[in-house]
């Protein structure tokens, strides 16, 4: 049996072991907080960052089953730290007969938690909830952008971000020639900064916020319409076509895009992401948003699944005896204090 409780438009629409790896999390987060405190040293091309705010979130599985099952295994994305916001447990309920519990960052920018469940008998039911304070702050955008380049050589990290995504077809025939277009227009541009501000104005002309299902880039290009996906997705794959590393970044109900510039002569060592709202209130190179972030990238490869996917869903599957299934329920939602 296999079960993912919440596709990732549910989702958008509402490896070490786990003590070690939660430990290390509480130990250094004094550490990680101070970091993002101290920006003295950065140079005016670097985003900035508001003060922090914190906020509580509760991220889990809950499950119950009226049949034994066995060789269960259950997964589910928990946020991780960016130079934006710090993630810190603040405490767990877990019960039930979990085998282990483990921590798995996959590459590209998404953490997972890992439940295995050896064998679980009817009418038994389990709990795995994350309590988390996630201090988070806005991005403010660079006082001096002149000198932003697109980079020249690009690492082995960076690549993963260039090329195609699932539904991020970059190399799709109308998507070169609007991006062959831009190129055009761009030839007397004098920073990369220049450059992507163009692709970002032209998605926003050229397609209209409209609800609607999971689409391809050029699909939302042809139609002249798509949601905050579909305008990501054009975004990201337009960047990608002019040599700029882009990737999407996911938060509760919504998703917006990353792209990565350099300093003229500064190479890899002067490189920053810059975050922009395609959909909606206009932002670009800033974020003023409150939401964690889930995960940020659009081509992970989990163990568990032969297809690389955009993004990391809930998982649970197992071998039940008999016909009956068990009920899984995946929790991500924020906490507020009781009046």
């Amino acid at each position: 049996m296999s079960h993912a409780a919440l596709s990732r438009r549910q989702w958008l629409a509402s490896s070490s072991r786990w003590l070690a790896a939660s430990s290390c999390l509480l130990a250094t987060a004094s550490q990680r907080r101070s970091a993002m405190a101290d920006q003295a040293e950065e140079p005016d091309t670097a985003p900035t960052y508001s003060d922090a705010e914190a906020f509580d979130w509760q991220f889990g599985m809950k499950l119950e089953t009226p049949v034994t099952f066995t060789r269960g295994l259950g997964t589910f994305a928990v946020p991780m730290d960016w130079p934006e916001q710090v993630v810190t447990i603040a405490s767990r309920d877990v019960s039930g007969p979990i085998t282990h519990l483990q921590m798995r960052d996959l590459q590209g920018g998404a953490r997972q938690a890992v439940i295995g469940i050896n064998r679980m008998r009817a009418n038994q039911s389990l709990n795995v909830l994350l309590n988390l304070k996630i201090e988070k702050r806005n991005i403010l955008a660079p006082t001096e952008t002149d000198s932003l380049v697109i980079p020249q050589r690009v690492s082995r990290e960076l690549r993963g971000y260039l090329g195609n995504s699932p539904m991020i077809d970059a190399t799709h025939g109308k998507i070169r020639q609007l991006s062959r277009e831009l190129d055009t227009e761009a030839a007397d541009d004098t920073s990369g900064w220049q450059t992507v501000r163009r692709i970002y104005d032209r998605v926003r002309e050229e397609v209209a916020y409209t609800e609607g299902p999971i689409r391809n880039a050029s699909d939302a290009l042809e139609d002249g319409k798509g949601d905050c996906e579909d305008m990501t997705s054009l975004f990201v794959a337009l960047c990608r076509n002019a040599d700029i590393p882009a990737r999407m970044v996911w938060i509760p109900g919504h998703c917006y895009p990353e792209f990565y510039l350099e300093v003229l002569d500064g190479g890899p060592e002067s490189g920053h992401w810059y975050p922009c709202q395609v959909a909606g209130t206009e932002q670009f190179g800033e974020m003023q948003e409150d939401r964690p972030i889930l995960q940020k990238g659009d081509r992970f490869k989990i163990p568990e699944q032969r297809q690389v996917v955009r993004y990391v869903s809930e998982y649970f599957r197992c071998d039940r005896v008999g016909s009956r299934s068990p009920s899984v329920r995946f929790v991500s939602q924020q906490k507020h204090d009781e009046q």
